[in-house]
């Protein structure tokens, strides 16, 4: 039997609490999210952010996996959370402190990780469900629903004992993170990425989470929204950026959170101009070379990636009309002065692609997809100005005695 269930049709059960398992206290979070996002964002560094996001899903899910069961490892744009089945936290631990230590010397990116064990959510009320988004051939995403997701993610990022330590150590399964291809430019109009959280921590905030699912699939459907379309617009980049090949070059299997030494480094941006230049030439000639077929791989690369997802709430890359995006923005702000939701948007002229590619000819990949430039790090920002006079909002109240309201335990 699966550890979790496996949802394959997102519009109809991903919203739905009885197609996720419910975590027990054996269970723990892990959380790890990218910090001095504005100023990276500032220094143009937007596809070093999504890479080490990209990289700490490849290696919690190598660090966590149970036999060879799926992780339930979810791509947030600027970081990613894991479900860590019982017995797996100490193996979690180490990853995510490598992976620290790993983003800060050798990516100059800082990375924040935590470990949050379900138990402690529980004890305030906070559930954590949990399923695995089949996207072909056995490849999957992590869904997450319940307010323990979002309050772990916050809890990581405000109090300091659930956090854990950068520590050098091994960092298996990076070396499949790679992002070579060209941001694709959407077909429809504009990329809408979208984030909501409800603001009841219960049953009725998943009611309404999912009625705001529904609502968007009446706007548009979600499944002819993919932003990669059917991976006919995909371009490989010849020669591959120089920012990408240096990423990759720091990114090789090795002993030590430092990365690969100097001649490996030189190995892997070999090994990438060679790999990207055979498959333009496969691309442009319409070829094939052996089992590889790269025109199917593009397709596959479309249908594979993670433009829907669930992490408490929706979270959505969608290519739309202005007009579509616009009728969604409406319906997010009236839910929002309703009080039943929070909700954060962003517009981008582009969609950026990070891959995780295990065994190309054994079809496991998988692919990670932002709006350009951080769109999902920028609906973040939105949504937490959102809680932010919200909480203004509180102390006023408090203050004059009109009302108070209840913050979540943390």
């Amino acid at each position: 039997m699966p550890l979790l269930p496996v949802i394959r049709d997102f519009a109809a059960q991903a919203s739905d609490p009885r197609c996720y398992a419910t975590l027990d206290g054996g269970w723990s979070l892990a959380v790890a999210d990218v910090t001095g996002s504005t100023q990276l964002a500032g220094q143009g560094r937007h596809r070093d952010v999504n890479f080490v996001a990209a990289g700490v899903v490849a290696v919690l899910s190598d660090a966590v996996r149970v036999g060879q069961e799926p992780v339930a490892c979810q791509f947030g744009g600027d970081g990613a959370i894991a479900a860590v089945p019982p017995g797996r936290e100490d193996e979690a631990r180490a990853a995510l402190s490598a992976l620290a230590h790993w983003s800060a010397e050798v990516m100059d990116v800082p990375l924040r990780v935590g470990l949050v064990p379900v138990q402690a959510l529980l004890d305030q009320g906070l559930e954590v469900m949990a399923a695995l988004h089949d996207v072909g051939n056995g490849n999957s995403f992590g869904l997450f629903l319940g307010a323990g997701v979002v309050a772990a993610d916050a809890w990581v990022k405000e109090d300091a004992r659930w956090r854990l330590p950068p520590r050098e150590g091994p960092l298996p399964g990076l070396e499949s993170v790679s992002c070579r291809w060209n941001p694709v430019p959407p077909r429809r109009g504009t990329v809408l990425c979208v984030i909501v959280d409800s603001v009841d921590p219960g049953a009725a905030g998943l009611l309404e989470l999912a009625r705001i699912q529904r609502a968007i699939e009446t706007i548009v459907p979600t499944s002819g929204a993919a932003p990669l379309g059917v991976g006919e617009r995909l371009e490989a980049r010849w020669p591959p950026d120089w920012r990408a090949l240096l990423m990759e070059a720091r990114s090789g299997r090795t002993g030590a959170g430092h990365g690969a030494g100097l001649g490996m480094r030189i190995k892997r941006v070999g090994s990438a101009l060679a790999g990207s230049g055979l498959l333009v030439l496969l691309l442009r000639l319409g070829l094939t070379l052996g089992g590889f077929d790269p025109q199917r791989y593009r397709r596959h690369m479309a249908e594979r990636t993670d433009f829907r997802k669930s992490a408490g709430g929706p979270r959505l890359v969608l290519d739309v009309t202005e007009g579509e995006a616009d009728a969604i923005e409406r319906l997010l702000a009236q839910a929002a002065q309703a009080g039943s939701i929070r909700y954060g948007t962003a517009r981008a002229d582009a969609t950026t692609v990070t891959c995780l590619v295990g065994d190309v000819t054994a079809d496991r990949h998988v692919h990670f997809v932002d709006g350009a430039g951080l769109g999902f790090w920028r609906a973040s920002v939105m949504l937490k100005a959102m809680k932010a006079r919200e909480k203004a909002g509180e102390k006023v109240g408090k203050a004059t005695g009109v009302g108070t309201a209840a913050a979540l335990p943390g």
